[in-house]
């Protein structure tokens, strides 16, 4: 089935707000927590259900095991009943969030983007929760309808990637990395983070880099 962008945003959008905003919260409050997630939405993007393991909401991970969600193993606390958009994500702890907060604090520097949390002043998941925005601020521009260009999402790609030669065993094609280079829902070479044209560049070099040998023999798999 061919990926659609659009589609995949509003069932996205639809999803996070069955779950996050649950109908017995009182209509006042469910109308203010409503409208803070759709202006979440309109500056930080469409939900979505993981991230390219280059972006920076997720670089921080060991790259023997990348990750593609955000959790303890890229540098975070605490978190707990987890939503994802494309350069934010909302998390609800139990609890006051300060571990949350604590260990965004402590990512390391990234020239690329600015990581910042803040607790949010609606209920979100349950009365008791305490839901915390952890937010991606680019620092290289992106594009106006949010998209990430090629000129910033290769870079990323190749900085995480390269450094892998030292340890590879063999070189994973573009079908098996898809997953980790366009973040999901994707389709074969776009997603809700790059367009068609970032894509295709992306499989482009991806597969010059593999062709090299650089990480050993192409590792094909048998198909049934």
């Amino acid at each position: 089935m061919a990926f659609r962008a659009d589609e995949s945003a509003s069932s996205g959008i639809e999803s996070v707000r069955n779950y996050l905003i649950p109908r017995g919260i009182e209509a006042g409050e469910r109308e203010r927590s409503e409208d803070k997630l759709f202006d979440i939405v309109n500056k930080y993007g469409p939900a979505v259900e993981s991230y390219p393991s280059w972006h920076p909401l997720v670089t921080h991970h060991n790259d023997h095991s990348p990750a593609t969600v955000p959790s303890d193993s890229c540098g975070y606390k605490g978190l707990d009943h987890t939503r994802y958009f494309v350069n934010a994500f909302i998390t609800c702890p139990y609890d006051d969030g300060q571990e949350i907060m604590d260990s965004v604090e402590a990512l390391p520097y990234n020239p690329f983007a600015k990581i910042t949390a803040e607790r949010l002043d609606v209920q979100m998941y349950q009365s008791h929760a305490t839901p915390i925005l952890v937010r991606c601020d680019w620092i290289k521009p992106i594009s106006n309808n949010g998209m990430i260009p090629a000129s910033v999402a290769i870079p990323l790609m190749l900085q995480k990637e390269v450094p892998c030669w030292e340890w590879a065993t063999c070189g994973e094609t573009w079908e098996t990395m898809r997953p980790y280079f366009l973040g999901s829902p994707h389709g074969s070479r776009s997603s809700l983070f790059v367009n068609q044209e970032t894509g295709l560049t992306m499989k482009k070099v991806w597969n010059l880099l593999i062709n090299t040998g650089m990480f050993g023999n192409i590792k094909v798999s048998n198909q049934s």
